[in-house]
């Protein structure tokens, strides 16, 4: 049987090798590929349009339950790099 998770941004329901797992790892949001990065982790689709909707609307704080501002370049990082491909 196949893990299923549910991502933030579209509410899809996904198998878990099809989406990404976001942590707060050092107060940064990062992705932890391997989903192996202790703590809380929000799961959403490796597109432009799913991380672009999680991080600008807040979904991805609210799923981590996050207070403060945590610093998001290395998912926005990961986005450009979306964006390239």
């Amino acid at each position: 049987m196949v893990p299923v998770r549910t991502c933030v941004a579209c509410r899809e329901r996904a198998a878990r090798t099809e989406l990404l797992r976001v942590v707060v790892h050092e107060d940064r949001l990062v992705v932890d590929d391997r989903a192996v990065l202790p703590g809380r982790g929000a799961w959403v689709h490796p597109t432009v349009h799913c991380l672009d909707r999680a991080v600008t609307r807040g979904f991805l704080l609210r799923a981590l339950r996050v207070s403060g501002k945590p610093d998001i370049s290395p998912l926005e990082n990961r986005l450009k790099k979306l964006m390239d491909n």
